[in-house]
């Protein structure tokens, strides 16, 4: 038995936590199952399971194998089909990491469009504002929102998200509106930070030669876009976010623009991936996907 065959045994016992259900589901006697996986730890010299007359459990070096395992077999099926046009060609794991406002603002209401279309895709997406590892944790590719650290990723510019300055209508009554970038000192700033213990910027402005930041004071740090957005609902500060998802609640009335003739500096939002000579075909039309998806709320 060659290791890709041995792999695809070895991966549907992990599934199934069972030898004897993955033997019934490839169609093969328990002792094929077990010999293959037998054959895989020797090969590989470290134990992928552990076995008791209950259950089998994956161990740490086992679940780290399947990992990739399940990626190199997608690969493969792939390959297998790579002269196949039809959409339901397209197999296999897609692990996406992208911040949690865009995936609950504009990715989740369009994605049953795009697995509908793709039927044998399998997506693992990650919501986190910090910068993960791509190629340690496994990511196909991720979506960021900002300047970009010095990174050995490929990063495709997808354009920019307009920044409005907001307050709610019951922070205004109390606070009142300000006019003036001068009236700043008597308003507060709901301050965002991706690691606390920092200083947190203060509000930014174009002042027709180069964009600024004015120190503002703020009761409240969050570290998350939705605390950001729920802590101006609330009524505890300015914030400075993404037009396009802030769009409805100005059109509900829940927020209100503030100093609309003094804009941030857009964001750029970013499509990054680790170097590979062929990306895999899903993984292009998942990004080919995401960049059509998102073109209507970003500028250029």
């Amino acid at each position: 038995m060659n290791h890709l065959e041995a792999m695809q045994i070895f991966a549907r016992v992990a599934e199934l936590a069972s030898f004897t259900r993955a033997a019934d589901s490839l169609g093969l006697p328990k002792a094929t199952a077990s010999t293959a996986v037998q054959q895989l730890e020797g090969w590989l010299g470290t134990q992928l399971l552990h076995r008791t007359t209950r259950r089998v459990q994956m161990t740490q070096d086992g679940q780290a194998f399947y990992e990739r395992c399940k990626d190199l077999l997608a690969d493969m099926d792939e390959l297998q089909g790579m002269f196949q046009r039809a959409p339901q060609s397209l197999r296999g794991r897609l692990r996406v990491d992208m911040p949690g406002g865009m995936a609950l603002s504009f990715v989740m209401p369009a994605l049953p469009a795009f697995l509908q279309a793709h039927p044998q895709l399998e997506l693992e997406i990650s919501c986190t504002d910090r910068f993960v590892d791509v190629v340690r944790e496994g990511f196909d590719c991720v979506l960021r929102v900002g300047t970009l650290p010095d990174t050995r990723l490929v990063a495709r510019p997808l354009g920019h998200f307009r920044i409005i300055t907001c307050a709610s209508p019951d922070y205004i009554r109390r606070h009142g509106m300000p006019q003036r970038i001068e009236d700043l000192g008597a308003h507060r700033l709901v301050h965002y930070t991706t690691v606390f213990g920092g200083k947190p910027d203060g509000w930014e402005y174009w002042d027709g030669a180069q964009y600024r930041t004015v120190p503002m004071a703020g009761a409240v740090t969050v570290n998350s876009v939705e605390a950001y957005e729920a802590a101006c609902l609330a009524g505890l500060g300015l914030i400075q976010a993404p037009l396009s998802g802030l769009r409805h609640l100005l059109a509900q009335g829940r927020l209100v623009e503030v100093l609309p003739q003094h804009h941030a500096e857009p964001m750029p939002v970013s499509l990054l991936y680790a170097h590979r000579r062929n990306l895999p075909q899903r993984v292009q039309a998942f990004m080919a996907w995401i960049t059509d998806t998102l073109r209507p709320y970003l500028e250029t």
